[in-house]
């Protein structure tokens, strides 16, 4: 009589374990795939970082506010109630019908360059930190119309650009730069004259991303963004401000005009696998300027460490991956370049941010998306979100999956055809 070893109960095979592992990728590939998980990756992802970024401008700004004499809470409820707001403006823009969003294009587009021009009006525009791109709308808030351009350029771009693509205009290259680059100058020269160089390298990302999107040839390509560099090394040479933060890039001494950029470097430092807890930052008490708008990132990774900080750059990265999807599976070229425009912006504008923080990229005073204070980057931005929100609920997939849920569940067939339909639609990719 031949014995069998007895496994205990309870146990599972070591095959088992192993074959889970390895089937694991085509899973994580199969819940990508699925035609709800862009949406719920961009309203998952948008909202920890809003409600992350509250928590920190509150821990970052409370020491500031004391010191001039003001509620420790002052910074964080006037950021609450710009997150208030932009969340309905977030909740408009994914329920608004797309072609409701083409036809704001042109009157956004207008009243940006208005107010951008009522900027540079002596007693109208105010200057701070050595930048005059404020308008004051009374008491304590102010207006940057700047970072209502970011938003105008997508919109007016992207319903150029479809129009011009539905003629079949856009192999010809005086149709693609035309009118686009000429108005993207007169917004970016707007901006200068107010001394803004970090917004108008987000514009120039978004003008460089919506070319791409839109086919520009490499030599064409390479041509507008030589040109535009070497604007930008004339903008930065002509200025003492922009040659000083560009030495700044790895310096490690704050006594050589890079006390802004060390600390911050010091802050992250400090801060270890898992920081020294919400609320005890050392470099928020006067030694690190701005902690809770450009440099809130350094706070972040001194109070949550390193922990921390690569779950905001997570979170970054999903939101701009999914952006990347929700432009690439569509068939409406007006939902793929505003996708991919408020994607670069996201992206691009994120990047600028946390580069400068680690002292790779020189310090262009730009906050970072939906996580830094500020009312006039957070309204456009959220707004922004609810476009891509809505392009990624418009798609026929993702339609048709919100039409059966809360009827009944979806079944095998019914999720494979389903895949099937996206899988026929073409990427988008050059």
């Amino acid at each position: 009589m031949s014995v069998y070893p007895v496994r205990p109960r309870g146990s599972a095979p070591r095959g088992s374990a192993v074959r889970g592992a390895a089937k694991l990728p085509a899973r994580l590939r199969e819940a990508w795939d699925r035609p709800l998980t862009a949406y719920y990756v961009i309203l998952g992802g948008s909202l920890l970082i809003t409600v992350l970024g509250l928590v920190m401008v509150y821990s970052a700004s409370m020491i500031q506010a004391l010191s001039y004499g003001l509620p420790s809470t002052y910074y964080f409820r006037k950021q609450l109630v710009a997150v208030a707001i932009g969340s309905v403006l977030l909740v408009a823009a994914a329920r608004t019908p797309i072609r409701l969003h083409r036809a704001l294009a042109y009157p956004l587009l207008l009243g940006a360059v208005f107010l951008m021009c009522l900027v540079q009006v002596p007693g109208i525009g105010e200057t701070i930190n050595g930048n005059t791109n404020w308008i004051s709308i009374g008491g304590p808030f102010q207006l940057q119309p700047s970072e209502f351009g970011k938003l105008a350029l997508v919109l007016w771009g992207a319903d150029l650009l479809a129009r011009k693509n539905d003629k079949n205009l856009l192999v010809q290259w005086k149709h693609l730069l035309v009118p686009l680059v000429p108005v993207t100058l007169l917004l970016l020269g707007l901006i200068m004259l107010g001394g803004d160089m970090g917004t108008t390298m987000i514009l120039g990302a978004i003008l460089f991303g919506m070319l791409w999107l839109a086919g520009a040839p490499t030599r064409l390509f390479a041509g507008v963004l030589g040109g535009a560099g070497a604007l930008a090394a004339l903008a930065i040479a002509t200025s003492p401000n922009r040659m000083g933060r560009l030495h700044c890039i790895g310096a490690t001494d704050p006594g050589a005009g890079c006390w802004q950029a060390v600390h911050g470097i010091y802050a992250l430092a400090s801060g270890g696998w898992f920081g020294s807890g919400l609320g005890a930052s050392v470099e928020k008490w006067g030694e690190l300027p701005e902690p809770h708008t450009d440099f809130i990132f350094a706070v972040t990774g001194e109070e949550l460490g390193l922990a921390g900080t690569l779950s905001v750059l997570a979170l970054f990265a999903a939101l701009g991956y999914a952006g990347i999807r929700v432009a690439g599976r569509t068939e409406d070229p007006f939902v793929r370049f505003a996708a991919g425009g408020v994607t670069t912006w996201i992206t691009a504008q994120a990047v600028i941010n946390i580069g400068a923080v680690l002292g790779l990229l020189p310090i262009a005073g730009v906050p970072l998306p939906l996580f830094s204070y500020g009312g006039s980057a957070l309204l456009p931005t959220m707004f922004a979100i609810g476009l891509l929100i809505s392009f990624a609920r418009n798609e026929p997939a993702a339609r048709a999956a919100l039409a059966l849920r809360g009827r009944k569940p979806l079944t095998g067939a019914m999720t494979r055809t389903m895949r099937r339909y996206v899988s026929r639609r073409p990427s988008g990719e050059r």
